[in-house]
């Protein structure tokens, strides 16, 4: 080989090296990856909630739980999507699911990826394929994507896995406030002003139709959101009247315009904070 192309050969090595071995896993069973350089560096504590602390969202909470103990046992699982309204704990599900497989035994791993990040999402798998003894819940937060975004396409890998496909020992679960991971105004008017309106958004709309399950969270009802702020009194051991508790948490709700779990909580701290509860 000549000067020339050893020079060459080289280069292109340092553009693209090698991938990186799978790590141990054995330092956490939590991770965040970064790429550029690629390398999943560990969560030492989750910022999560006990599951039974999530009120109002029952039947979501069981269908998850149920799919992700069957993927952490080794059987089949779907991909799925977790939308809806703000606040009312879709994020906050998918961790507490995690912690409940961990805490049975499971060999499940949390690896969260960023939205902007999915155009490495391939040389992640490839890394997690290599850890057979494991399980990943891959999870990416607040998903959605705008009129010119072509990160969809690199999900597509996940969810479908091309060629490859997908390693058997991964699973996707994505939140996302918009039930076709794109906003309804974009889908209207692309249909209107397309020639072939039906196509125009097939292939953006279609990307949601690829989770096996959908999990729909709504607005909850004043009782709902009472009974969150009771759930983190009990759960905090913070003492207090029964109807104070509740003045006051309605007060603070009409403060903020809505209810939601993230408004209960948000409650709940300020409450703690004033009766010298940590949390």
């Amino acid at each position: 080989m000549s000067d020339d192309l050893r020079r060459i050969a080289e280069a292109l090595e340092r553009l693209a090296p090698p991938p990186i071995p799978a790590p141990s896993f054995a330092e956490a069973d939590a991770y965040v990856w970064h790429p550029d350089p690629d390398r999943l560096e560990p969560v030492a504590t989750v910022a999560r909630v006990d599951l039974v602390q999530l009120i109002g969202i029952d039947r979501a909470k069981q269908i998850l739980l149920d799919n992700t103990l069957q993927f952490a046992r080794g059987f089949g699982a779907n991909n799925a999507l977790l939308w809806g309204a703000r606040g009312m704990g879709k994020s906050s599900l998918v961790k507490a699911v995690h912690a409940e497989a961990v805490a049975q035994g499971l060999p499940l791993v949390l690896v969260e990826i960023a939205r902007d990040d999915l155009g490495s999402v391939g040389r992640l798998l490839a890394i997690l394929g290599q850890a057979r003894d494991k399980r990943f819940l891959l999870f990416s937060d607040d998903l959605s994507f705008s009129h010119d975004d072509t990160q969809y396409k690199s999900l597509k890998a996940v969810l479908d896995g091309g060629i490859s496909g997908r390693p058997a020992n991964v699973i996707l679960y994505a939140t996302s406030n918009r039930r076709h991971l794109m906003p309804r105004d974009m889908i209207d008017n692309e249909r209107a002003t397309a020639i072939h309106p039906g196509e125009a958004v097939e292939e953006k709309v279609s990307l949601s139709d690829r989770f096996g399950l959908w999990l729909g969270f709504h607005p909850c009802s004043q009782d709902e959101y009472l009974a969150m702020v009771r759930a983190y009194c009990d759960a905090y051991g913070l003492v207090i009247d029964a109807d104070s508790l509740r003045a006051e948490a309605i007060e603070w709700q009409a403060t903020r315009g809505g209810r939601s779990g993230r408004v209960a909580w948000q409650f709940f701290t300020d409450l703690a904070g004033r009766h010298g509860v940590a949390v």
